[in-house]
């Protein structure tokens, strides 16, 4: 296939750019009344306005043609139907199928991920002693830990009374050191994910957690305290857990797309399962959404052209994700992962180095935190940053006027990064003002926002809008000629890391590395003596 900087639509939008740089979204607004009806999109009680960008209906016209000429819908099918997709790994890339039914492999867990979580809530699954679990530490790094963190946090208003559930990743002893303050060894049952039962971090930590808990119980309380997400059933074995004990996932299923599977056990122990195949049900939805809606009226193919549309045409590089959500306080770090891990990429598909940009640098933070700290640089900086905004209608938390101040701030920023404030208006305000003092106070405006209102976060809607994310990510893509699938990015550092464990501690290896490298392990060595 072409590479996308060949498709007669890439041209045809880079002219275009060019005629669209003068153009300021307060005038769109004022030439089309009926703007924010001609470019919103809903999907049950999720609404997306992204009227407010620098496009038309000519540029919209334009990103479409561009998605068929990149083949968009038949690698959309493809994946849907199991197509080894990931090539560089040979594997299929059916997250969609764990909560789509259809699958026995994937019942099987369900219903036993079901049983089990039903047993810790209702106080069956003991531990050692015969207390029941109060605590549940989840054990994992990177999709093992994102996703499972991320829809706790998100879904906390449906969390059980009296059980906790915390979360453990950084090899830093700290993390697990902190939590573990917090814990009962009696009352405490770690969920260890890894789906070959070697991840350095994890099992590191795995390990600290396990003698912790055989120093006050012994080591036959192993069993009754731990259980496995894994598919090693050896290794499983011989760090004293229980096989039966152990929930199976599949090569098909990458880690940052593992939420849904058994890597989600603590978010069914936490909400309950019931609620977990209602977040696995919303998920469905957007899939069913994307594999069948028009490309135009299709939420996440609208999303990602506009990425696209921005990334490769507008020169910006960077987008912001403002959740107005407390409980979405993850969300942006989940985001960066499941987004720049599968995007940032520099080699296309055919194995030649690309020429274009690829990836996008997320980042976020909870509204109204972000409006004090970097929201600053969106508005009157010197670079073009979108932003996706999102919200939720109505609170589970009805304090005061809270919400209401939350919401009114929700709408008040993407109107005011569309339309700005000029020297005019700021001179009106303030007759008095030197024009030099005036200046500091002009807004350019159109700056760009997707707004995603919702009408509750339940876990129906939370599941929509990370599948949404999701299958936006894989648009792009897409029309970047990349594998999204893969992350070989993070293996070198990994290798290196294994070459210098023993030198910290051992004797020096002249010619080993750098001289940089060679200076710090001697400076940590020298700072521990």
């Amino acid at each position: 296939m072409a590479h996308p900087i060949d498709l007669p639509a890439w041209r045809d939008l880079s002219v275009h750019a060019g005629e669209m740089a003068a153009s300021h979204m307060r005038t769109l607004f004022a030439d089309d009344p009926g703007r924010f009806d001609r470019f919103s999109l809903r999907l049950g009680d999720v609404l997306l306005d992204y009227s407010k960008n620098r496009i038309t209906g000519h540029t919209m016209d334009l990103l479409i043609r561009l998605a068929e000429q990149a083949g968009l819908e038949t690698a959309r099918d493809a994946m849907f139907s199991g197509a080894k997709i990931n090539t560089t790994e040979g594997r299929a890339v059916l997250h969609t199928a764990l909560r789509g039914g259809g699958r026995p492999e994937v019942a099987a867990v369900l219903d036993k991920m079901g049983h089990f979580a039903q047993a810790v809530r209702n106080g069956d699954w003991r531990g050692a002693t015969g207390k029941v679990i109060t605590d549940v530490v989840n054990i994992g790094i990177g999709g093992s830990d994102l996703g499972p963190v991320m829809v706790s946090e998100a879904l906390r208003p449906y969390h059980k009374d009296g059980l906790r559930v915390r979360f453990v990743s950084n090899v830093d002893g700290t993390h697990m050191a902190e939590t573990l303050k917090l814990c009962d060894p009696e009352s405490t049952l770690f969920i260890v994910a890894s789906k070959t039962f070697t991840t350095q971090e994890t099992m590191a930590n795995a390990h600290t957690a396990k003698g912790w808990l055989v120093d006050r119980l012994g080591p036959g309380a192993v069993a009754s305290h731990f259980v496995a997400l894994s598919t090693n059933a050896p290794a499983v074995a011989a760090f004293g857990i229980d096989t039966d004990h152990m929930f199976e996932f599949w090569d098909w299923v990458g880690g940052r797309y593992s939420l849904w599977s058994a890597i989600g056990l603590s978010i069914a122990v936490a909400i309950g399962f019931n609620d977990f195949r209602r977040l696995l049900d919303g998920a469905a939805a957007m899939d069913e959404h994307f594999r069948s809606a028009p490309l135009a009226a299709n939420m996440p193919v609208v999303m990602g052209l506009l990425g696209v549309w921005y990334n490769n045409f507008m020169d910006a590089h960077a987008h912001a994700v403002l959740p107005y959500d407390q409980y979405l306080h993850r969300l942006p770090a989940y985001l960066q992962q499941l987004d720049m891990e599968s995007n940032g990429k520099s080699v296309a598909r055919d194995g030649s180095t690309v020429s274009w940009q690829t990836g996008t640098i997320i980042f976020g933070e909870p509204g109204t935190n972000g409006q004090h700290a970097f929201y600053q640089l969106i508005h009157q900086g010197t670079k073009l940053i979108p932003c996706d905004f999102l919200a939720a209608a109505n609170t589970h938390n009805p304090v005061g006027e809270h919400h209401t101040l939350l919401l009114s701030n929700f709408l008040a920023q993407p109107e005011a990064l569309m339309r700005g404030k000029t020297l005019d208006e700021v001179k009106a305000e303030n007759p008095d003002l030197a024009d030099a003092q005036a200046a500091h106070r002009v807004f350019a405006g159109n700056h760009p926002t997707n707004t995603l209102l919702y009408k509750l976060l339940d876990p129906y809607t939370l599941g929509m809008l990370i599948a949404l994310y999701e299958h936006k990510v894989f648009v792009q893509g897409i029309l970047w000629d990349i594998n999204s699938f893969d992350q070989w990015g993070v293996e070198l550092g990994k290798q290196l890391a294994k070459k210098i464990l023993p030198q910290l501690t051992g004797a020096d290896q002249p010619g080993a590395h750098d001289c940089s490298t060679a200076g710090l392990i001697n400076a940590v060595k020298a700072f521990q003596a």
